[in-house]
């Protein structure tokens, strides 16, 4: 039997969510019970087709196999037997179903679901099946309501070719302040256990010393969770923790970071004023190892991205344009970036690879050096991956294909060996500090398409475009108006 798609395997379960509405459970409950049984069942096919080995192991009596042989009443307290029970577990286990509950409380759909995942055999498959389909649900889920589905998921080719230029190395330490599902993580897994055969103390420290995860948001650090303790990675100690990065300095250095942080400018929160109405504060942390004091999460991120490395450690980090152009707090940063990192090389992005709308971002790869009065970057390489470029989700999606000049142009360890070429430039540190506000939004090449008509692009890639162009500029505008203190359009929104 042919395999299923990605496509496909959304689809069936998505028709499933549909039924499970009579029941009162809405799309975000029901992505969590999803995700609550099929790694059960993915953990169920692991040791029944590995054995007794070291994979880590759920208790036989809290197990898929518990859950198959029952229906009606028995399955529903049995299922929730399990969710209270592991909930209590240490390391991975309990983070993956901390405070889990049966939201699916019709025996009948529980049974439903339940057949529904058996019939499949999930670790086969070809793909990342939780984060595959819980982004393609979500993305479902978008479309469904009419909204957005309000996380920019990082397109897998990119983190492929993220990590294989970043070339993670045996006894190296990995980190991503904001994991999400572990897309970064489990790339730089694969990349290790692909290249190096690694001896019994490498693989242990693979497994419990490599990688660190955090993020705020409880349903990724879940699916992160999970996909961890499924690659078998941690165990009773977790790499995974829900947390706000930026609240506090890291208390641990790394070789590396890989990380595409949240794209949302707006940092504050909202507080009740003394004469009741709704009142915004700016969430500026105070730390005193950030440069600027700014409530522009990317900003913020990046700073602590450079707290995060070891002296020499290097960083490839997902940033939307406004990181490379913004004056104030902006232009700090950059300015620490230039000076205490050697920011070698900017990957311009291009549009219409992420699933929100109105995302223009950029790759910045730089390494880490101690604080000196000096620059530590000496020239930065841009590569203009974005101009004339069209890319859709749907029609026209990033494929790897698509990186790998890029790829060969950045060498990686033999930066000497660079050669310029069309979309590959070199700028000295000297023009770079020479540019208003230090603007590192650098670009060159002319866009053919407003040169001769006959070179656009498809009537719904350009309509798609324009979309991103405008959504991108409103937001900017947003920015500098609730900056200015003119309006605030949360509220605005919600009244």
């Amino acid at each position: 039997m042919t395999a299923p798609t990605t496509s496909q395997l959304v689809q069936r379960v998505w028709n499933l969510a549909h039924v499970l509405r009579n029941d009162g459970v809405g799309s975000s409950d029901y992505l969590e019970q999803l995700t609550f049984l099929l790694f059960l069942k993915m953990v169920d096919e692991q040791h029944t087709e590995f054995g007794d080995d070291d994979l880590p192991r759920i208790p036989e009596e809290l197990s898929w196999s518990s859950l198959r042989v029952l229906d009606g009443v028995d399955l529903e307290i049995q299922y929730r037997r399990i969710l209270t029970d592991l909930s209590t577990s240490e390391g991975l286990l309990g983070v993956i179903f901390r405070r889990a509950q049966n939201k699916i409380t019709e025996p009948a759909n529980l049974k439903r679901l339940v057949n529904l995942i058996d019939q499949q055999e999930w670790t086969r498959l070809p793909f990342d099946v939780k984060g595959e389909i819980y982004e393609g649900l979500l993305q479902k889920n978008a479309e469904d309501i009419k909204g957005g589905a309000g996380q920019y998921f990082t397109p897998r080719p990119l983190i492929d070719a993220m990590v294989e230029i970043v070339q993670p190395q045996p006894g190296e330490t990995i980190a991503d302040p904001a994991c999400g599902t572990g897309g970064f993580l489990l790339a730089a897994r694969e990349y290790l256990v692909k290249h190096f055969t690694l001896d019994p103390i490498e693989k242990d420290f693979l497994r419990n010393e490599t990688f660190y995860g955090s993020d705020i948001v409880d349903s990724v650090v879940r699916l992160a969770a999970m996909n961890m303790f499924l690659h078998d990675i941690g165990g009773q100690s977790t790499p995974i923790h829900r947390e706000d990065s930026l609240q506090r300095a890291p208390s641990q250095r790394f070789d590396i970071v890989l990380a595409n942080p949240p794209f949302g400018v707006k940092g504050g929160m909202i507080v009740l004023g003394e004469d009741g109405t709704l009142e915004r504060e700016k969430a500026e942390y105070s730390r005193d190892d950030f440069t600027a004091k700014t409530a522009n999460k990317q900003l913020n991120f990046l700073q602590h991205i450079i707290s995060m490395l070891k002296i020499g450690g290097r960083a490839a980090v997902v940033v939307p344009d406004n990181v490379l152009f913004e004056g104030g707090a902006g232009e700090i940063v950059r300015r620490r970036l230039l000076k205490d990192c050697d920011l070698h090389t900017i990957l311009r992005l291009p549009t219409g690879i992420f699933y929100a709308q109105g995302v223009k971002a950029n790759v910045l790869f730089f390494e880490r050096r101690t604080s000196s009065e000096t620059h530590h970057t000496r020239e930065t390489w841009v590569y203009d991956l974005r101009t004339n470029k069209h890319f859709t989700l749907k029609t026209n999606p990033l494929k790897r294909a698509d990186l790998q000049d890029f790829v060969d142009a950045y060498r990686a360890g033999d930066f000497a060996g660079r050669v310029e070429g069309e979309r590959f430039k070199k700028f000295p540190l000297a023009d770079l500090l020479a540019r208003d506000k230090v603007n590192l939004d650098v670009f060159w090449l002319k866009d053919e398409s407003l040169e001769d008509g006959e070179n656009l692009p498809e009537p719904g890639v350009l309509a798609a475009e324009i979309i991103e162009n405008l959504e991108a500029a409103l937001e900017e505008f947003r920015q500098v108006a609730m900056d200015l203190g003119a309006v605030d359009f949360d509220a605005a929104a919600d009244d």
